[in-house]
């Protein structure tokens, strides 16, 4: 380090104390449940600015008290083999470069939606820390992340906290205050349908709940959740056991 010049080595201390300060964010959280995330205080400001008074809602509910089906529906509709990973699924993340790769050749100027090929706990980085820009050092930022994640929480404490900071619409946050605005009802008591159509939203959840953000039929919810529904079953809830035990 001696022979980088000044500012280099402030910029690398700057770096590492950056890292420093997600990695204690993160141990705390083994304990404490997120009051809120870098995503929603965006959308806050977005919907709000500075009035007090604000359409944003996000209740906490416990892992024990969210109904098995919604856990299962999200695991299919978002990650099916979270408890079998280590954060990151290589494969998809490579589909997804090359198609959007082949999407940004085809048409630099169109706005097209591009695919993406992030687990339940990229998606909770960037939820937690990141903004929604999109360039390798937000997403090299995101993998750091990732790996603070797997390394100091368990799965079902990173599942915990994605059910219940992940946006479900416009101003909805959590399972909590999406099972309220949809259904009138606890996250507890979800069926089978109302699981599976939850869970349809989370790719385009604006969209769900407020048909102007998306293009007409951009998204066929009504397959995702007969998708979801004819594959609930098949995930596990837990990690499995490793072989010879």
């Amino acid at each position: 380090m001696r022979w980088l010049p000044y500012p280099i080595k402030c910029l690398c201390c700057a770096f590492l104390a950056m890292q420093l300060f997600f990695a204690i964010q993160i141990a705390l959280w083994t304990t404490l449940d997120p009051s809120t995330t870098a995503f929603q205080r965006a959308e806050r400001w977005r919907l709000c600015g500075l009035h007090w008074s604000c359409p944003v809602y996000s209740t906490w509910t416990p892992y024990a008290q969210i109904s098995n089906n919604l856990k299962r529906a999200v695991l299919v509709s978002e990650d099916d083999i979270f408890f079998r990973h280590k954060g990151v699924r290589v494969e998809d993340m490579q589909k997804a470069w090359e198609k959007n790769q082949q999407k940004t050749q085809a048409g630099a100027k169109a706005k097209v939606a591009l695919r993406g090929g992030s687990t339940i706990t990229q998606q909770l980085a960037k939820n937690l820390f990141l903004s929604s820009e999109q360039n390798y050092f937000r997403k090299g930022q995101e993998l750091i992340i990732t790996g603070f994640l797997e390394l100091i929480l368990s799965k079902q404490r990173l599942f915990e906290i994605y059910l219940n900071s992940v946006e479900w619409g416009e101003g909805i946050f959590g399972v909590g205050a999406a099972s309220r605005h949809y259904y009138n009802t606890s996250p507890t008591v979800l069926d089978r349908k109302q699981a599976a159509a939850l869970a349809s939203a989370l790719p385009a959840p604006k969209c769900f709940d407020k048909q102007q953000y998306c293009r007409r039929g951009s998204i066929n919810y009504s397959s995702r959740q007969e998708f979801i529904l004819e594959n609930m079953d098949r995930v596990a809830l837990a990690p499995y056991p490793k072989s010879g035990k």
